[in-house]
């Protein structure tokens, strides 16, 4: 109910947009006091389009590095010429439960031409070796995440090393800065190699070039770096050699002949001698400089803080290890939060490519799952946390991953499914594969389309950029368009459903499930809506709207458990790590406490039927499921067992984070860290029904904290705080103006906003 005003104090300021409030939030450093020996040990840095891993060793430094564009494979075309002639049989196949067959007949007419696509590769590594360095003392090893630079700290023989890395997105340099407390004591080699058949090393004046050609690829790659020092440099064979120095700084470039999906032709040797050119005599304080401005220009917007009880000034390994013993660490939960903002924005810069299942860190030629852009949960969750935390610019790299898709996925559309449009399935690689991989019991799968335009939609609700809707709806639009002719009558129900298709990776080959439905509905949804604002297309918009009800709604099966299938076969027994029928609790808002309570109560139960066990990124969509069921204390159960060792063989489940608190699948996925952080967001502020609620899944683990800079659709940007978990305060700014509506518990305040005034809140306290 709307709150009597006299009963609370009501405040309004009105100031230009800026930075709200901030507030203290303690140690954002991941810090350790050994070497990395492993890994998923080292320390992750990026740019966005340059990688690499620091493991921070004392005799010999290990920086492996990866440059964003370096994939195996070649321009190509994934689609199945002629599938579209099968896909009537299929359907036929499917509607007569002949599910084995179906399989059988889209495997061998219907899947990708090749079966597989290809692996995202690593480039090589930056070794550096020191002289004499056998015998350390005072080693610290650490990334700062409000500065995105991870250093090393020692001593040998009373003298103090310092070693700084970062990845600079203005520069687009990797730099490398070496200092020694004493003068002419810093010596070292250095040298690049790689994994790669096909490479060969060049050592030049003061640097070296490393070249590389992908094995059965279109793609080379070059990588030089330079190195500036006050020492003396010469060359040792295939190694450069520093001696006497008391500081040295290298500057690292890499690129490839990659111009984009169907176009090998650039010229990586003139990229890269370019951008060095660019820091050719320039400092490195100035370097620094600069990639902090920039850096923290996003990353300062945010802040958030859950008290400190000390464990914060024990290292981050054992930090998670106490985790799971005692989950009693309130600051490692924020720093996990600040955590994945400093991935996000090491691995999805605009003008990048989208974050892959490990970001942009990968060391492997034959990486797991290829480290590809996975659309059946895995690149979506990638990109959860983005408007909440206040970083949307990083949105940008998925838009324009879908805009390559809108284009290799027509020749998808007309070819499998005899339909305009474009649709894509649940792997891609960087040539943009856009057909159905892998084996015909998984990989044909009809969401991706939906599921991608929802996020061009969400960034529209947080930022209510109305230009920015107009050049991206023609996107959303003609994936509808697919869809409206992809859905056919089921022959047993009347339904409009979509067949073939999976429920992602458990059930086979079906026709109808659950999940495609509440993505096509979403989506149909939105291009109404869109239409409206635009004054655009009405009659697509109109026969959208007929064809909502028909298409099959989400049904209750006999264990109280929203169904999966059209069938009413779910099996309580089963605990797969995909709930993918979930999808309309969230990320979707289909399914809610306030519309459909009992379908809400169905959600829940298929939940608790699944269990808590999951993969790194299954736990992760769990913590959100249950935030948006208002169940804090069990998003927090699922929250300790994403922060808790995952190479504890004392555990029995699987998920988990490595030391370096990269989250496990295992192995290495960074989609929990994403998904994590969304989950953790979601138990403090919830905005997808229109309104803005406030703490309406907080824990009891988090009695105390603030936030600011905190996102909400509608083109707010909140900072608020609690005790004895009770709200104390709120401040809100609007940047586009427009009706607000905060609700904590049993209170609401609705009131009208204008563009760039802050509105303050002090004692909205529930109503006695």
């Amino acid at each position: 109910m709307k709150i009597n005003t006299l009963k609370y104090i009501f405040i309004i300021a009105v100031l230009s947009i800026g930075p709200l409030l901030v507030y203290g939030q303690g140690n954002m450093n991941l810090s350790y006091d050994a070497p990395a020996e492993k890994w998923v040990e080292a320390l992750p840095v990026g740019n966005g389009s340059l990688g690499t891993m620091v493991f921070g060793g004392v005799e010999e430094e290990r920086l492996q590095f990866n440059e964003e564009t370096l994939w195996a494979g070649q321009p190509h075309d994934y689609s199945h010429k002629g599938a579209g002639e099968h896909l009537a049989e299929i359907r036929r196949l499917l509607s007569e439960g002949k599910q084995r067959e179906a399989q059988d007949l889209a495997t061998r007419a219907f899947m990708s031409v090749p079966l597989k696509q290809v692996p995202y590769q690593p480039f090589g590594d930056l070794r550096i070796k020191f002289k004499d360095h056998q015998n350390y003392t005072n080693y610290k090893r650490r990334l700062d995440l409000t500065k995105a630079a991870s250093t090393v700290t020692y001593q040998v023989d009373g003298v103090h090393y310092k070693r700084e890395v970062i990845a600079s997105y203005p520069d687009q340099v990797l730099a490398v800065h070496l200092t020694a407390g004493k003068a002419k004591s810093l010596s070292f080699a250095i040298w690049m190699d790689a994994l790669h058949e096909d490479q060969k090393v060049v050592s030049t004046g003061a640097g070296q070039t490393l070249k590389v050609q992908v094995k059965d690829g279109a793609l080379r790659g070059v990588a030089t770096f330079k190195i500036k020092t006050n020492g003396k440099l010469s060359r040792a064979g295939n190694r450069l050699e520093v001696a006497n120095a008391s500081w040295a700084t290298i500057y690292l470039s890499a690129a490839t002949n990659f111009i984009d999906y169907n176009n090998v032709s650039g010229d990586p040797e003139a990229v890269v001698a370019r951008v060095l050119a660019k820091v050719e005599g320039v400092k490195y304080k100035k370097v620094r400089k600069k990639h902090v401005r920039d850096y923290q220009l996003l990353y300062d917007r945010f802040e958030i803080d859950f008290g400190d009880n000390g464990r914060s000034e024990t290292t981050t390994d054992k930090r998670i290890y106490d985790f799971w013993k005692a989950p009693n660490d309130p600051q490692l939960v924020a720093l996990y939060v600040q955590y994945a903002r400093y991935l996000l924005l090491a691995s999805s810069r605009p003008g990048t490519k989208p974050a892959t299942l490990q970001g942009i860190w990968n060391d492997k030629l034959k990486p797991p799952w290829f480290s590809s852009y996975t659309t059946n949960i895995n690149l979506e969750m990638n990109y959860w946390p983005v408007e909440m935390a206040n970083l949307s610019e990083c949105h940008e790299p998925l838009f324009s991953l879908i805009r390559d898709l809108s284009q290799t996925g027509k020749s998808v559309a007309k070819e499998h499914y005899n339909a305009e449009g474009w649709i894509a399935h649940h792997n891609i690689d960087i040539w943009r594969g856009a057909a159905p991989v892998n084996a015909s019991n998984h990989g044909i799968w009809l969401g991706a389309g939906a599921w991608l335009s929802t996020h061009i939609w969400e960034h529209y609700l947080f930022s209510l950029d109305r230009d920015f809707l107009r050049e991206h709806y023609p996107l959303m639009r003609d994936a509808a368009i697919f869809y409206s002719q992809f859905l056919y009558i089921d022959p047993s129900t009347g339904y409009l459903i979509s067949s073939p298709s999976n429920s992602p990776e458990i059930g086979g080959l079906v026709a109808g499930p659950t999940m495609d439905h509440q993505l096509i509905r979403a989506l149909f949804r939105i291009i109404i809506t869109s239409s409206k604002i635009l004054g655009e297309d009405e009659v697509l918009a109109s026969s959208l709207k007929e064809m909502l009800p028909r298409i099959a709604p989400n049904k209750i099966g006999q264990h109280g458990q929203l169904q999966e299938w059209m069938e009413d076969k779910d099996d309580p027994d089963n605990h797969h790590r995909h709930v993918s029928h979930l999808w309309a609790v969230h990320p979707g808002n289909e399914i809610n406490w306030e519309e459909t309570p009992e379908l809400m109560k169905a959600a829940q139960q298929s939940l608790e039927y699944r269990g808590d066990n999951g993969t790194g990124w299954s736990l992760a969509w769990k913590i959100n499921f249950w935030s948006r069921f208002r169940d804090g204390d069990r998003a927090y159960q699922l929250l300790h067992r994403l922060l808790s060792p995952a190479e504890e063989p004392e555990r029995k489940i699987r998920g988990g984070s490595y030391p370096n608190l990269f989250d496990a699948h295992p192995p290495f996925q960074i989609d929990g860290n994403f998904g994590g952080a969304a989950g953790i967001l979601e138990m403090l502020i919830q905005s997808h029904l229109g309104k803005i609620e406030l703490l309406s899944a907080l824990p009891s683990a988090l009695p105390q904290g603030r936030i600011s800079g905190v996102c909400a659709r509608g083109g707010f940007e909140l900072n608020f705080t609690w005790e004895d978990s009770t709200l104390t305060s709120v401040e809100v700014l609007s940047k586009k103006g427009g009706k607000c509506t905060l609700v904590y518990q049993d209170t609401s305040i609705e009131f009208d906003t204008k563009s760039g005034e802050r509105y303050q809140f002090d004692g909205m306290l529930k109503e006695k």
